[in-house]
Protein backbone atom coordinates (compact mmCIF):
# COMPACT_ATOMS: atom_id res chain seq x y z
CA UNK A 1 0.00 0.00 0.00
CA UNK A 2 1.30 3.27 -0.55
CA UNK A 3 -0.09 6.38 0.82
CA UNK A 4 1.76 10.12 0.78
CA UNK A 5 1.68 9.60 4.87
CA UNK A 6 0.13 7.86 7.57
CA UNK A 7 -0.64 9.90 10.48
CA UNK A 8 -0.15 6.75 13.26
CA UNK A 9 3.23 5.35 11.06
CA UNK A 10 6.39 6.65 13.49
CA UNK A 11 8.76 6.83 10.85
CA UNK A 12 5.84 9.46 9.03
CA UNK A 13 6.10 11.56 12.17
CA UNK A 14 9.65 11.60 12.26
CA UNK A 15 9.69 12.49 8.38
CA UNK A 16 7.52 15.51 9.43
CA UNK A 17 9.30 16.75 12.32
CA UNK A 18 6.76 15.51 15.18
CA UNK A 19 9.08 12.65 17.03
CA UNK A 20 12.92 14.31 17.53
CA UNK A 21 15.72 12.14 15.86
CA UNK A 22 19.50 12.52 15.04
CA UNK A 23 18.83 13.43 11.08
CA UNK A 24 22.10 12.95 9.06
CA UNK A 25 20.36 13.84 5.72
CA UNK A 26 16.98 15.07 4.25
CA UNK A 27 16.29 15.83 0.72
CA UNK A 28 12.85 15.60 -0.79
CA UNK A 29 12.83 12.36 -1.53
CA UNK A 30 14.60 10.43 1.81
CA UNK A 31 15.24 11.19 5.39
CA UNK A 32 17.80 9.51 7.21
CA UNK A 33 18.90 9.06 10.75
CA UNK A 34 20.54 7.36 13.62
CA UNK A 35 18.46 4.14 15.03
CA UNK A 36 17.61 3.95 18.89
CA UNK A 37 19.03 0.59 18.77
CA UNK A 38 22.22 0.43 17.25
CA UNK A 39 23.52 -2.69 16.63
CA UNK A 40 26.90 -1.69 15.10
CA UNK A 41 28.87 1.79 15.68
CA UNK A 42 27.12 2.96 12.35
CA UNK A 43 23.57 2.13 12.12
CA UNK A 44 21.40 4.79 10.26
CA UNK A 45 18.14 4.48 8.86
CA UNK A 46 16.73 5.77 5.53
CA UNK A 47 13.27 6.24 5.04
CA UNK A 48 11.49 7.60 1.97
CA UNK A 49 9.45 10.41 2.37
CA UNK A 50 6.44 8.74 0.79
CA UNK A 51 4.72 6.17 2.94
CA UNK A 52 5.40 2.70 1.99
CA UNK A 53 4.59 -0.27 3.71
CA UNK A 54 7.60 -2.48 3.12
CA UNK A 55 9.68 -3.57 0.62
CA UNK A 56 7.52 -6.60 -0.76
CA UNK A 57 4.73 -3.43 -1.09
CA UNK A 58 7.67 -1.45 -3.56
CA UNK A 59 6.08 -1.36 -7.45
CA UNK A 60 8.17 -0.50 -10.48
CA UNK A 61 7.02 3.30 -10.34
CA UNK A 62 9.42 3.45 -6.86
CA UNK A 63 12.49 2.45 -8.92
CA UNK A 64 13.93 5.66 -8.34
CA UNK A 65 12.90 6.14 -4.59
CA UNK A 66 15.36 3.00 -4.54
CA UNK A 67 17.90 4.96 -5.86
CA UNK A 68 17.51 7.42 -3.69
CA UNK A 69 17.66 4.87 -0.61
CA UNK A 70 21.25 3.40 -2.03
CA UNK A 71 22.68 6.37 -2.83
CA UNK A 72 21.90 8.10 0.11
CA UNK A 73 23.29 5.10 2.24
CA UNK A 74 26.59 5.08 -0.22
CA UNK A 75 27.17 8.72 0.66
CA UNK A 76 26.39 8.25 4.67
CA UNK A 77 29.05 5.62 4.48
CA UNK A 78 31.51 7.54 3.01
CA UNK A 79 30.82 10.49 5.69
CA UNK A 80 30.18 7.63 8.64
CA UNK A 81 33.61 6.41 7.29
CA UNK A 82 32.56 2.98 6.73
CA UNK A 83 32.82 2.79 2.72
CA UNK A 84 36.37 0.95 2.37
CA UNK A 85 35.97 -0.97 5.49
CA UNK A 86 32.32 -2.42 4.31
CA UNK A 87 29.01 -1.84 5.36
CA UNK A 88 25.65 -4.05 5.61
CA UNK A 89 22.25 -2.64 3.63
CA UNK A 90 19.51 -4.74 4.66
CA UNK A 91 15.62 -4.32 3.77
CA UNK A 92 13.51 -6.30 6.42
CA UNK A 93 9.83 -7.59 5.65
CA UNK A 94 7.45 -8.68 7.69
CA UNK A 95 7.71 -10.09 11.59
CA UNK A 96 10.04 -13.31 11.09
CA UNK A 97 12.70 -10.29 9.71
CA UNK A 98 12.05 -8.25 12.84
CA UNK A 99 10.43 -5.43 11.22
CA UNK A 100 9.03 -3.51 13.74
CA UNK A 101 7.71 -0.42 11.87
CA UNK A 102 5.71 -0.51 8.90
CA UNK A 103 7.29 1.78 6.47
CA UNK A 104 9.83 0.81 3.94
CA UNK A 105 13.20 1.38 5.25
CA UNK A 106 16.48 0.75 4.59
CA UNK A 107 19.55 0.00 7.19
CA UNK A 108 22.91 0.62 6.73
CA UNK A 109 25.18 -1.01 9.14
CA UNK A 110 28.80 -1.03 9.69
CA UNK A 111 31.98 0.11 11.77
CA UNK A 112 32.81 -3.05 12.62
CA UNK A 113 33.35 -7.08 11.27
CA UNK A 114 29.84 -9.00 10.51
CA UNK A 115 28.97 -12.42 11.14
CA UNK A 116 28.10 -14.49 7.93
CA UNK A 117 25.52 -15.44 7.27
CA UNK A 118 23.83 -13.02 9.57
CA UNK A 119 22.25 -14.16 13.11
Amino acid sequence: MTTSTDDNCLFCQIVAGDIPSTTLYSDDAVVAFRDVAPVAPTHIVIVPRLHIVDAAAVESEHGPLLVAMVLTAQRLAVSEGIDQSGYRLVFNIGDDAGNSVPHLHLHLIGGREMAWPPG
